[in-house]
């Protein structure tokens, strides 16, 4: 778990190699990280983003970082919430999971992460902080190719959240050897 950090941060403005950006499935641009993602990357960051023609939902896809401190952008569509009856669990699982995979697959040994499908697509802060810090652990244990992952948040709400539920998964594992 040394591997993963949780940090008060705005995404944009990390230096890793890779930030993850909850983007919509049109890749092109919308509002909170997606939006801000765009904005600070410049229009360049767009013109590649049209030229991927969309992405699923649990899916991701790869653009250069542009004017961001970051070399690559993965692209990931979260899901919209919907009480949890239409696998949105899963498709968010699957996220950071390809996330991850794209991060090895272009050499990407530092990630950052926002709470994605958190903002308009209304997923539970705790239920998707939950998720995500399992999934990424999961993969984690399987490579040392990825060396640092931040999960990137931007407000006391997500902190607090992310914090508790990364607390409670090295107790459970503490308790587990």
């Amino acid at each position: 778990m040394h591997r993963v950090r949780i940090e008060a941060a705005d995404i944009t403005t990390l230096r890793v190699d890779a930030i993850v950006n909850a983007a919509n499935s049109a890749l092109c641009g919308g509002g909170g990280v997606d939006g801000a993602i765009h904005r600070a990357a410049g229009p360049g960051l767009l013109e590649e983003c049209r030229r991927l023609g969309g992405c699923e939902t649990g899916d991701a896809k790869t653009t250069g970082g542009y004017r961001l401190p970051t070399r690559l952008v993965i692209h990931a569509v979260g899901p919209v919430w919907y009480g949890g009856h239409r696998n949105e669990r899963e498709l968010l699982r699957s996220c950071y999971r390809r996330s991850l995979e794209l991060a090895v697959k272009n050499g990407a040994r530092s990630v950052a992460f926002p709470a994605i499908s958190c903002g308009a697509y209304r997923f539970p802060i705790h239920d998707a902080a939950k998720l995500a810090l399992l999934e990424v652990t999961e993969f984690l244990s399987t490579t040392e190719e990825v060396s640092s992952v931040i999960f990137a948040c931007p407000d006391r709400t997500a902190y607090t959240a992310f914090q508790r539920e990364l607390s409670r998964l090295l107790e459970t594992r503490r308790g587990g050897e």
